[in-house]
């Protein structure tokens, strides 16, 4: 396994422990911190960026490892304590500005908004990334590969500026004092989070929330004006694949319908919202309401426990998936991929009880429990244990059983309800 693997690995029981932390103190304090549907929505989002990194490291690594190698202006050693703080906040500074743009340059939103979508705000929104964004943001960081810090130094700074950041994300936690003008903390980042009006494109910072403060985008929670988060044009979906492409989309429906060649340029180069002045009149959006309801279809306790279980058992296939992708081939790995992002796309349909979601759901639980009946292995395992395909049997066997019992108690309460409007 890659040392990025590793440490995801390593960390992600943790993340899970805070995870549960932070729902017993909001419990005792009163508070709901977490909706089981968006939890799994932003948590599948970080499953998903992970497997597509798996594939994305010749453009994530492999080109900043080609430049220090070839390019950079000298070469410094890997051993010195200096060098590992000088990388730190080298890239912490460049997060700043990659992060700074993300919110500035519409292409770069369209990879960005993504981890914005939740309009809860709590330790699985720090799970929830993008899919995307390795198709550019390496280039804010080829500074560090010309000034000569070695791969393997800015492979483990990055890890620890994104490792740093998942804690800040919790309403949990109030102010630091000293703490939040130095440092981003979970204060100064839900102020980043925030659509308010006096919040957006703020706050900024990976680990110093120095940068904000010297270059003019610093702005400090207000309890008078609490924090909303989501985004401006809410996504209003837990399917992954349009999280990831909704931005995208509209961005090339309106370069389509621009009638400007400059004007299908700036689509992407502008800030997120702006529109052609002729695209925006023929096809106007809604306006921006900061009082809207959140997102939150209906869902049975039995369907939400059947999502919660499925979900356990895609991030256990994750979790095999990552340590497969430093041995498996590129066929078995483009399959595991694809089951798995197919998987929590039909589970987001699930959640939304979207029109033959439970067809396709049985389709994937009866596929996966015929594959090791029918081919003897797993993905990568080419010798599966007998017991453990007799339990992927079962397990996924089960579920197909259970689909059609998972609104029963919907049905039941429905019922009851006509009957009693009858007499």
């Amino acid at each position: 396994m890659h040392v990025q693997e590793l440490i995801i690995t390593w960390a992600t029981p943790v993340f899970f422990a805070l995870i549960a932390l932070e729902l017993l103190v909001a419990r005792l304090r009163g508070r709901t911190a977490y909706r089981a549907n968006d939890a799994v929505s932003s948590i599948g989002l970080g499953v998903i960026s992970q497997v597509v990194g798996v594939f994305g490291k010749l453009l994530s690594i492999g080109i900043y490892a080609w430049v220090a190698a070839h390019l950079a202006l000298v070469t410094l050693p890997a051993g010195n304590v200096l060098v590992w703080v000088a990388a730190l906040l080298a890239y912490d500074f460049l997060y700043y500005w990659l992060h700074r743009a993300g919110h500035e340059v519409n292409i770069l939103w369209a990879a960005h908004v993504v981890h914005h979508q939740s309009e809860h705000y709590n330790l699985s929104t720090a799970l929830r990334q993008t899919g995307s964004g390795v198709l550019l943001g390496w280039l804010f960081y080829l500074p560090m590969a010309l000034a000569g810090i070695p791969t393997e130094v800015f492979v483990v700074v990055a890890l620890i500026d994104l490792l740093y950041q998942f804690w800040v994300h919790t309403e949990q936690v109030g102010r630091l004092g000293w703490f939040d003008r130095v440092f981003c903390s979970p204060s100064n980042h839900r102020a980043h989070h925030a659509v308010n009006e006096r919040y957006l494109d703020r706050n900024y910072g990976g680990i110093l929330i120095v940068w904000d403060r010297m270059f003019g985008t610093f702005v400090e929670e207000d309890d008078a004006d609490p924090p909303v988060y989501g985004t401006r044009a809410p996504l209003r979906s837990w399917n992954p694949l349009w999280a990831n492409a909704e931005v995208y989309w509209a961005a090339a429906k309106d370069m389509w319908h621009a009638r400007r060649w400059r004007d299908k340029l700036l689509v992407w180069l502008k800030p997120p919202g702006w529109r052609p002045a002729d695209v925006a009149a023929r096809f106007p959006k809604p306006a921006f309401d900061i009082h809207r309801e959140r997102f939150d279809p209906p869902m049975s306790r039995p369907l939400t426990v059947y999502c919660l279980l499925q979900f356990a058992l895609l991030l256990g296939m994750a979790t095999q998936f990552l340590d497969l992708s430093a041995r498996a081939g590129l066929p078995t790995l483009l399959a595991y991929a694809a089951y798995l992002v197919g998987s929590l796309t039909v589970l987001g349909a699930l959640m939304e009880g979207r029109r033959g979601a439970r067809w396709a759901e049985a389709i994937r639980v009866l596929g996966t429990a015929a594959l090791p009946l029918a081919m003897g292995r797993w993905f990568g395992v080419p010798q599966l244990d007998a017991r453990i395909a007799l339990a992927l049997m079962l397990v996924f066997g089960a579920s197909a059983l259970v689909l059609p019992m998972l609104d029963a108690e919907r049905l039941l309460l429905r019922a009851r309800g006509d009957s009693r409007h009858s007499v």
